[in-house]
């Protein structure tokens, strides 16, 4: 076990909790800095108090550890994988996998999700992990007004009902 933790071969996956926010926030900024095509709405300070306030109270918030660091995050709710974020430092790494595939294991039915259409790395990562594109939006349904794509999993034995 040691010898995966110096490999960074082993992520630790837990619930989090409020004293995590500051991390998640950070993690959450630096992921979506690394997102160009994004507009910037909401200040660090007013993105740090949602997380706070509304996102972690509201969602099932899982973090992914590295080395005892905060390094990704997925926030779910209601059968929705509402956020997956990885820092860009610890991207490529199985962060995201690890995240994704706790996030199934949570909901092994059905999980849907939306992610911008420009990021072609998340939308990669959903395929290759059996999410399926339901539709793709112009943008008219979220705060950035960038077109979307909506995707869902549905897990082994799950009957097919839309």
């Amino acid at each position: 076990m040691a010898e995966l933790i110096a490999r960074d071969a082993l992520v630790l996956i837990r619930r989090a909790w409020s004293g995590d926010a500051g991390h998640i926030g950070d993690v959450f900024l630096a992921a979506r800095a690394g997102m160009t095509y994004l507009p910037r709405l909401h200040s660090d300070e007013e993105t740090r108090a949602w997380i706070t306030d509304i996102m972690l109270p509201a969602s099932q918030v899982w973090v992914a550890e590295l080395h005892g660091e905060i390094a990704g995050f997925a926030g779910l709710r209601s059968g929705w994988l509402d956020h997956l974020y990885v820092t860009p430092a610890a991207q490529g790494r199985g962060i995201g996998t690890a995240l994704l595939g706790h996030a199934r294991n949570t909901h092994p039915h059905v999980l849907d999700l939306y992610v911008f259409q420009q990021n072609d790395g998340a939308r990669r990562l959903y395929e290759r992990h059996g999410f399926v594109l339901v539709e793709e939006r112009d943008g008219s349904g979220n705060e950035e007004n960038l077109p979307d794509a909506h995707y869902r999993w549905r897990g082994t034995g799950t009957p097919d009902a839309s």
